[in-house]
């Protein structure tokens, strides 16, 4: 088990390391570049379709299974998780405030990513023997590239049906079961037990009821936790200016060691800030698109409009008030990591009650998780095995929850982060092949808009 474990611990560092953050942040400037602007200029456009996408509409021809609305909240629910609060803190600890500007600059260039995996997740869909809408990264690459690269499709449904059980399951109903226990007092194994009872019943609903748990849940618990977060924010007002200097200097030069902080090169702010920032915005892994694909609407660019505010929501928004609260609170000197670090810095400013709101937060943000990578996992085994392998791989999720509230995860962890990595090698790929459709797709829908918008 030992030389297993140094086996995969090799090959984390290797795929976690310069050529794949060089990689994932150069396929987004140069989708970035390709679109001119796009996500970033589009931005409110994108907000607009979201809004409007609540209600799906009611023409014959449009396709899918979801509301572009609830597409993006399922993609959300999985992204939205334990990256949030420990994934932010355990890059700040490691790398220093200036990892918080890096983890920006990964979630900057990953819109255009994010815009284009939708982009492609929905025009190579294809519809199962039950007649649901499945796509993702192993169908683009499948329906969009030449046979020589189908290997790459199974290539991705193979790590994603795998890393799921990981980094979307055992790993968050263990973050779930300490948050708990530290905090009211509940034994692991109960809260894990509560945790497979209730996936059961949104699992056993298919996408519908996980889009719809996830509709509802996902924009509650997120203005919860803003809320929380811009309140400590307020509190702390004068330091902000000082913090943003901090976090723009440290991203530069190196912070020298203080307090509990141990210090941190300029190298180590810009590897955990891209690594922690796509951990969690998953831009770039191929995971997402998925859920978009089963959206329902009959244009790519649209969809693509709206899934790149996953990114912007992820990152840009939670991810940067977990940051600065860290940041402006001085808790980023505690020594403290993870989720321990976030409490900290909420508690530093809401004594008795911040250390709460990071538990409920923690433990419904890496709930929803659970129930978005079921879909993302279950799509991937049926990819490989057919519609008839999707009821056995529920009842193996559903019993996989208490297994991971009651166990040591980390060769589950170190397995699961080397996976992930991993399935974003054949997504970057078909992106980057499939760059030309993207931009031609997106012009054309752009030319169309303009015309519409000059008759009216």
């Amino acid at each position: 088990m030992e030389s297993l474990a140094s086996l995969i611990s090799a090959i984390n560092s290797l795929v976690w390391g310069v050529p794949m953050l060089v990689m994932i942040l150069g396929v987004g400037i140069f989708l970035t570049v390709g679109l001119k602007l796009m996500p970033i200029v589009k931005l409110g456009a994108g907000f607009k379709l979201l809004w409007s996408g609540r209600i799906p509409e009611k023409e014959e021809d449009i396709q899918g299974e979801i509301s572009p609305f609830n597409a993006l909240m399922t993609s959300l629910s999985a992204t939205i998780g334990t990256g949030n609060i420990a994934g932010v803190a355990t890059a700040i600890f490691l790398g220093g405030p200036g990892a918080l500007f890096w983890m920006w600059c990964t979630a900057l260039v990953g819109m255009a990513t994010k815009f284009a995996e939708a982009v492609c997740a929905v025009q190579y869909r294809e519809t199962d023997e039950d007649g649901n809408h499945v796509g993702g990264p192993m169908y683009y690459i499948k329906n969009g590239l030449s046979h020589k690269w189908a290997w790459l499709g199974t290539a991705f449904a193979i790590f994603g049906s795998i890393a799921g059980f990981g980094i979307g399951n055992t790993v968050q109903s263990n973050s779930v079961a300490a948050a708990v226990q530290a905090n009211f007092g509940i034994s692991p194994m109960v809260s894990g037990l509560v945790m497979m009872i209730l996936v059961g019943l949104v699992l056993m609903g298919g996408i519908k009821r996980i889009a719809d748990v996830a509709g509802k849940l996902v924009p509650l618990m997120a203005a919860f936790y803003i809320a929380s977060g811009l309140l400590i924010l307020g509190m702390n007002a004068a330091e902000i200016p000082a913090a943003f200097s901090l976090i723009v200097s440290s991203a530069f030069t190196p912070v020298a060691a203080q307090g509990g902080f141990a210090g941190a090169a300029v190298w180590a702010a810009i590897r955990f800030g891209v690594a922690r920032g796509i951990f969690s915005n998953e831009a770039g892994l191929g995971s997402a698109p998925i859920a978009h694909a089963a959206a329902q609407t009959k244009n790519p660019v649209a969809q693509g409009l709206v899934a790149m505010l996953g990114t912007f929501i992820d990152t840009i928004v939670v991810c940067s008030i977990t940051g600065l609260a860290i940041v402006v609170s001085g808790a980023w000197m505690s020594g403290e990591t993870g989720a321990a670090l976030t409490s900290a810095a909420f508690a530093a400013s809401l004594p008795g009650l911040g250390n709460y709101i990071v538990a409920i937060a923690l433990s419904i943000f890496a709930f929803t998780t659970i129930l978005g990578w079921s879909f993302y996992s279950e799509k991937c085994i049926q990819y490989l095995f057919g519609v008839r392998a999707i009821v056995p791989f529920r009842v193996l999720w559903i019993v996989a929850v208490p297994i991971g509230a009651t166990s040591s995860l980390e060769f589950i962890w170190l397995l699961a982060d080397t996976l992930n990595a991993m399935m974003a090698i054949p997504n970057l790929i078909a992106l980057l092949l499939l760059s030309p459709v993207v931009f031609k797709l997106t012009k054309e829908y752009f030319a169309r808009e303009k015309a519409r918008a000059k008759q009216e």
